[in-house]
């Protein structure tokens, strides 16, 4: 079960980053538009910020990925 779980904390990272594609080819508004958007216009504030998030993101699920080995198996204990 371990190795699932780090292959599903990896891959949040990749839609989080692949979703500038998809919202692109879609048409959806969202983080990928406003990335767009942003580097269109040069807005380096508002690049940083948004690309802040992704990061974010990928930290925080490689983090609960993290707590869920714990939480899995007995034989991980952080102290």
């Amino acid at each position: 079960m371990l190795p699932t779980l780090t292959v599903i904390a990896f891959n949040v990272g990749w839609m989080l980053g692949g979703v500038v594609l998809v919202e692109q080819v879609f048409s959806y508004p969202g983080l990928g538009s406003l990335v767009l958007f942003a580097i269109e216009q040069r807005d380096t504030p508002l690049l940083q910020a948004s690309m802040l998030f992704v990061a974010a993101g990928y930290c925080i699920a490689n983090a609960l990925a993290d707590v869920g080995y714990a939480l899995l198996d007995p034989r991980i204990r952080y102290t």
